[in-house]
């Protein structure tokens, strides 16, 4: 969690695996487009900063938040990835929406943990209002697609470690 007390993009680069070799998915929601396209961008630096070819970084978009878990699952069931990374944003309005969105896509994530032999990774904005997205996305806390990449690097090397 971004706060003030952690930056999404402070990391130590020299402990996260070479990823040279990983071939990872990332679907990213068009909803809130100004801050998705942010996170993707930082998602993609940070991956082939550790060695990720962009060849091997596939994206696909779909149309919002709620639709994130199954653009998931048909990516990792049609690409050869090692890890799916969902980006999105939710930003709370008015309604109840919000919590029905931020609810459905969580759960759909971890069900997807716990049915796939790859990991997906949570990389959901849900924020009270835009300023806090911003923050987020490239703003004074960072961006939550360089944590989603750094987590996606490691969680392959902490699954590839298992089957050795």
């Amino acid at each position: 969690m971004a706060t003030a007390y952690q930056n999404l993009s402070d990391y130590d680069f020299n402990s996260v695996p070479d990823a040279s070799e990983m071939n990872v998915g990332i679907v990213v929601a068009e909803w809130n487009k100004v801050i998705t396209e942010k996170l993707l961008e930082g998602a993609c630096n940070t991956l082939e900063r550790h060695g990720v070819k962009p060849e091997n970084i596939i994206v696909k978009r779909v149309p919002g938040s709620f639709e994130l878990t199954f653009g998931a699952k048909r990516l990792a069931d049609e690409k050869d990835v090692d890890a799916v990374i969902v980006l999105g944003c939710v930003v709370k309005g008015d309604t109840p929406h919000f919590d029905y969105v931020c609810s459905g896509v969580t759960q759909g994530i971890t069900e997807l943990n716990l049915m796939y032999d790859i990991p997906f990774i949570f990389g959901l904005l849900t924020t009270d209002n835009m300023q806090q997205a911003e923050d987020r996305a490239g703003g004074k806390y960072g961006n939550k697609g360089d944590e989603a990449a750094v987590t996606a690097i490691k969680m392959i090397d902490f699954s590839c470690k298992l089957q050795n």
